[in-house]
């Protein structure tokens, strides 16, 4: 040790000896308070529109969180009104993706995919759906992929 602290100044061996305490129990420095768990199931998505068919090669365009509990928050432009559609309809999501009625969009095929990735009262989803185009996207029913 005297080696150490005449090449380094007795403050840095103080400050090595420190860490190699740190590096040798590393489990007391770290541990998190126990009996902290949440009443309430875990809701917390990422949301993003893709343009292409397949969200993982496609271009990502954008993407938003969600998290619906145990209030709406997150960067979605409207998180309340898209928890309660989630709770609504969560069981089956092509519901918010279905086209408004009376609306003319060209037939032109440039998809457009909407993923929802995370968790949902606890359950893992995987969601997606592709669109025809951005116009398709833009007049769908729901405000969940409205961002």
């Amino acid at each position: 040790m005297r080696s150490i602290a005449r090449s380094l100044g007795l403050g840095s061996a103080a400050m090595a000896l420190t860490a190699l305490t740190a590096l040798a129990w590393p489990g007391t420095a770290d541990a998190a308070p126990t009996g902290t768990e949440s009443v309430y199931a875990p809701s917390a998505l990422v949301l993003a529109v893709t343009a292409g068919e397949d969200p993982g090669y496609g271009t990502a365009l954008r993407a938003v969180t969600l998290s619906c509990s145990p209030a709406p928050r997150g960067t979605h432009p409207s998180p309340a009104t898209a928890c309660a559609e989630l709770r609504a309809h969560a069981d089956r999501l092509d519901a918010l993706a279905e086209p408004l009625p009376n609306v003319d969009c060209t037939r032109e095929w440039n998809p457009m995919t909407v993923t929802a990735d995370g968790v949902w009262q606890g359950r893992r989803i995987s969601y997606s759906y592709t669109f025809a185009n951005p116009c398709a996207m833009r007049h769908s029913s729901g405000t969940l992929f409205d961002f």
